[in-house]
């Protein structure tokens, strides 16, 4: 029964509790009886003491006045000889062989007869040889003389037990009852609905920080899984048009191999080639920012990273950066180098004749703005050029070998490191990151 009851949690718990109440009510249980005992026969030896007090004093006097009939007293003579009894004692012999001697006149003992077992007090009536012996007794109480005390003990601290084990099963079925309801809801989470969540308790304890903790893990599945569909979706949805591209100049070549300029077959199954590997690798880079994926951070001084970025650049339009110094943050090195990149490239890619960059701290933030003077963004696609593939107009139509990628990879690296970006009036876009704790 015991392994049964053991398979469960509920079960468990119940089971240790009994054991400690059985641990700890053990020990009560024997001392209760122990002290109880010592406290019934204690009582028990003073009123046989005083009764024979009583009957020797008077036998002293002369006279003799027994107690009710529910005492046996006796007096003995030094030869042995029962010369007084109380009715109770009529006929019986000496309550005792006990012999007080004179230097120890009171003795208390036990003396089982045929009708039973008695608590005898001796008292010597005085130090001479002569001296009778008075005999006072009364029947042993019954919990001195069965087993009745432990046994009722016993059946209490079984109750207690039980009473204990019931009110702790109780108790853990209602504390696990959040549990269950736990348990049954991810049950009916599958992989094709991750949306699904468990119920959090409004509580503050384990229970609830678990039910947090499945939910935080249930999100971080589900945004892997959208992440993945969102792969393949674009994945299929953006390599249709090079892949086929390639497969036509490839057949027209098989088709007609003597009009087939072979240089010009090569550069642009190249050139499609080169835009296949720039998507998928821009799709792979959005999939592992977007999966929230722990990396290591580090201290990033922004105003070094943007001087090193433009220095890398050459030529183009041009550009005015103003940059503040000891600007930083926690970030992952290469993905804010992206980030900036994919700013920059898309600046350069529709500014006419300047693009402004500044760097700033406020409000516990970094702030980097990147503002090209080209056409503006209307209001209505300010947050559409974020999404993946984005198209605009002519003006704003990706140039030969974009992904149409970029501002969605920076996008998701500003969501990455905490932070936000956004474009506003004009064509200014603007990056916002929590500063780094100074150490």
């Amino acid at each position: 029964m015991a392994r049964i009851w053991a398979r469960t949690l509920r079960g468990r718990v119940t089971l240790i509790a009994a054991a400690v109440a059985a641990f700890v009510l053990l020990p009560v249980g024997i001392g209760g009886v122990v002290a109880a005992r010592g406290f019934v026969e204690t009582l028990t030896w003073t009123e046989t003491r005083n009764t024979a007090a009583q009957i020797t004093a008077q036998h002293r006097e002369g006279r003799v006045s027994f107690p009710t009939d529910a005492y046996f007293a006796q007096i003995v003579t030094a030869s042995g000889d029962v010369v007084a009894a109380s009715p109770a004692a009529l006929g019986l012999p000496r309550l005792s062989t006990a012999w007080p001697t004179a230097d120890n006149r009171i003795l208390n003992t036990t003396s089982c007869l045929a009708t039973g077992c008695l608590h005898v007090t001796a008292i010597r009536e005085s130090t001479r040889p002569e001296s009778a012996v008075v005999y006072a007794a009364q029947r042993s109480p019954v919990i001195l003389s069965t087993w009745m005390l432990e046994a009722i003990i016993t059946a209490q601290m079984l109750l207690l037990v039980a009473l204990i084990s019931w009110i702790t099963w109780l108790m853990a079925g209602r504390a696990l009852r959040p549990v269950a309801r736990i348990r049954a809801q991810l049950d009916e989470v599958n992989a094709t609905d991750l949306s699904r969540r468990v119920t959090e308790p409004m509580t503050q304890d384990e229970v609830a920080q678990l039910a947090r903790s499945i939910n935080g893990t249930l999100g971080r599945l589900e945004r892997s899984a959208e992440q993945q569909r969102q792969f393949a979706h674009d994945a299929s949805h953006e390599l249709r048009t090079p892949i086929a591209g390639l497969r036509a100049q490839l057949e027209s070549a098989q088709l007609y191999p003597d009009d087939t300029d072979v240089g010009e077959l090569v550069e642009g199954a190249l050139r499609d080639t080169d835009r296949i590997e720039a998507i998928i690798t821009d799709l792979l880079l959005l999939a592992r920012i977007g999966s929230r994926v722990d990396v290591t951070k580090e201290p990033v001084d922004l105003g070094i990273l943007v001087r090193k970025a433009l220095s890398d650049r050459s030529g183009g339009v041009p550009i005015t950066a103003e940059l503040g110094d000891g600007i930083v943050v926690n970030g992952v090195r290469l993905q804010l180098d992206r980030l900036l990149a994919n700013l920059l490239d898309n600046a350069e890619r529709h500014a006419l004749s300047r693009i402004d960059i500044t760097l700033s701290a406020s409000d516990a933030e970094a702030v980097l703005t990147v503002e090209n003077d080209g056409p503006p963004i209307p209001e209505a696609d300010r947050e559409r050029i974020f999404e993946r593939f984005t198209r605009l107009d002519s003006a704003r139509s990706r140039d030969e070998g974009g992904t149409g990628l970029g501002l969605a990879i920076a996008r998701e690296v500003a969501l990455a490191h905490r932070g936000a970006l956004t474009v506003d009036r004009d064509a200014r876009f603007t990056l916002r990151l929590p500063l780094a704790e100074p150490e």
